[in-house]
């Protein structure tokens, strides 16, 4: 691909990858850092099902707001 190995390939495609993982775990109130996680073998599965059955933070504030506390700053 282009003049490079499969060595860089798979890099240059592991990183292209990290950049929308990194805006979905911001948008949903985790750290975008944990995204670079993704480019682990096996590890990206587990944080994959952690993801999709962890409560978000941003759920969590939303339902805080609907109870009525105030302790939430938006």
């Amino acid at each position: 691909m282009f003049g490079m190995g499969a060595k860089e390939a798979g890099i240059l495609l592991g990183l292209v990858a990290v950049i929308p993982f990194w805006k979905i775990f911001s948008k949903a109130g985790f750290s975008g850092w944990l995204s670079l996680t993704l480019v682990v073998p096996f590890l990206n599965i587990i944080v994959l099902f952690y993801l999709g059955f962890a409560e978000w933070p941003v759920h969590r504030e939303l339902n805080q707001l609907k109870k009525g506390s105030g302790n939430v700053v938006v």
